[in-house]
């Protein structure tokens, strides 16, 4: 567990300070223009009367008579609660009244931090009724939005109120253990900037810390209660109240979000009846969305207020003609409009994945996720995502399989999928697949990739491993090669692989190898 402390160390203090910078620089938002509709800086009782601390924006002129649609935005993660004044004051002057509150347990606020339990959708609740009491607002148009922690609450509300019409969830969740612990692995990274930004911003139940423990500590007699913990906290165990109540949803990510990776929105954004938008741009978390707090020009916001325009407003924009799922590819940066997911990758491409191939454990081959954050930053402004030298990785701890050259350029759009044969030396391991894009020097650009965990293996007993990669948008160029590499260690996550381990991999001709590539039909 040493390097993991360490490594858990380093990286909640670039996210303590990440955040940090984040909330000073928010904080200098509202006097960087003049604000032209009126701004009250109230406390409002939450669930149990905990206090929380709130703005609230309504139109300039608003008469007493007036009513106008309310929009309730809970704060992200560690931000304080001027984080959306600026798009406060943009959504008031096209009419709404909109009340941000600081989220319990994190600044001001009273109360310690639940990770959206129930005090915490009870609480979003209990704003919506003092809205209604105390400003202008029309009981019978209301919405709610947020970014990361915000966009969570603000599905699960949608699930628990029926007073919700629609949702704007943006860069958030819908499966919180599809999220940090997808592929029964932990993503240390990921819970490590969360637990380091709650610890300097907010208070800590007693139950979060343990929960973080248990996360860190890889106690596995803990798992059960550790999925319970996080379906409770997830909008896809709810699913079925919010399509009974039919809020109309807009969810939005981004490709690279190191701790919500975009399979979860897609998988519950398939189950949604009502009316639903799917957008996936580049970026990390929430970096989509970050110039529009500063009240700059972006697409998303745009989006989300054209959202609300229609669905609270009335308005007839455009937008629920529009092709419903919208993708911006990493590698062109132009959208691309489809009638529902599954239609972005319409072309399987399988690669297969011959022969027996036995790599060691407990090395990083060079192959890896790239640093959170850091990584799809760079490949959001610059197109630069991780690289490898693919002929360079050591096949003693890296397996490796490459197609041949494509004669055409492969758009891949969606969830690459991997299925092997695996036969471990140790009951428990840990492997990390990769998807490169391979240039003609042999030089990879990481495509996709995720991690996969086993216990209860049987050593020296062969099994079948299903798993997808993260999904995403990226064109390979015509005579490129993709290859596939797999080894045991990333800084991203915890490994669980015993000292010694080996993990061999295999094609039996009556259950063959392959990776599946999902293309955009040409």
């Amino acid at each position: 567990m040493g390097p993991h402390r360490k490594a858990l160390r380093t990286t909640a203090v670039g996210a303590v300070s990440a955040t940090l910078v984040a909330g000073t620089a928010l904080g200098f938002a509202p006097t960087a223009q003049a604000a032209p509709n009126p701004v009250r800086f109230v406390d409002i009782a939450g669930d149990g009367g905990t206090v929380l601390k709130a703005n609230v924006v309504t139109p300039a002129g608003a008469r007493g008579t007036d009513r106008y649609p309310l929009l309730v935005m809970p704060t992200s993660w560690g931000l304080p609660q001027v984080e959306y004044l600026a798009q406060a004051q943009k959504l008031a002057d096209s009419g709404y009244v909109v009340v941000t509150y600081n989220v319990r347990g994190f600044w001001q606020s009273g109360g310690e931090i639940e990770v959206a339990g129930p005090p915490d959708i009870a609480d979003a609740s209990k704003v919506i009724d003092w809205a209604l009491t105390h400003t202008p607002a029309d009981a019978g148009h209301i919405g709610m939005a947020g970014v990361s922690y915000g966009a969570g609450i603000s599905l699960l509300t949608a699930a628990h109120d029926k007073r919700i019409k629609a949702v704007a969830s943006l860069s958030g969740w819908a499966d919180l253990i599809g999220s940090i612990y997808a592929g029964r692995t932990q993503h240390l990274q990921a819970a490590a900037l969360l637990d380091g930004a709650s610890v300097v911003t907010g208070r800590q139940s007693a139950e979060l810390r343990q929960t973080f423990n248990d996360f860190y500590g890889s106690n596995l007699a803990k798992e059960p209660e550790l999925v319970a913990w996080g379906k409770k906290r997830s909008a896809a165990t709810y699913v079925d109240r919010i399509n009974e109540n039919g809020a109309a949803i807009m969810l939005a990510n981004a490709w690279g979000d190191s701790v919500f990776p975009p399979n979860q929105y897609a998988d519950f954004y398939e189950k949604l009846t009502g009316p639903k938008r799917l957008e996936m741009r580049p970026g990390d978390h929430a970096t989509a969305e970050l110039t529009g707090l500063f009240g700059l020009p972006n697409d998303v916001w745009k989006d989300t207020e054209r959202w609300f325009d229609h669905y609270l407003r009335g308005e007839d924009n455009g937008i629920d003609r529009e092709q419903p799922v919208q993708l911006k590819s990493r590698s062109t940066g132009g959208y691309e409009g489809y009638p529902d997911w599954k239609s972005a990758g319409a072309t399987d491409r399988k690669i297969a994945l011959g022969g027996s191939k036995t790599i060691r454990a407990n090395v990083n081959s060079g192959a890896d996720g790239g640093v959170v954050f850091l990584s799809s930053i760079l490949d959001q402004v610059a197109q630069l995502p991780p690289m490898a030298s693919i002929p360079l990785l050591p096949r003693r701890w890296a397996a490796v399989w490459q197609s041949e050259k494509s004669a055409t350029a492969q758009q891949v759009r969606g969830t690459t999928r991997l299925h092997t044969t695996l036969t471990p030396t140790k009951e428990s391991g840990t492997l990390v697949a990769y998807l490169y894009d391979v240039g003609p020097l042999g030089l990879g650009k990481l495509v996709t990739h995720a991690p996969y965990t086993f216990h209860g293996r049987t050593p020296g007993k062969p099994f079948g491993v299903d798993l997808e990669l993260y999904s995403t948008a990226y064109d390979v160029p015509a005579g490129h090669r993709l290859a596939l590499v797999v080894d045991t260690v990333d800084p991203l996550y915890i490994e669980h692989n015993p000292s010694g381990a080996q993990l061999t991999f295999s094609s039996p001709a009556n259950d063959p190898s392959y990776v599946s590539v999902p293309l955009r039909e040409q």
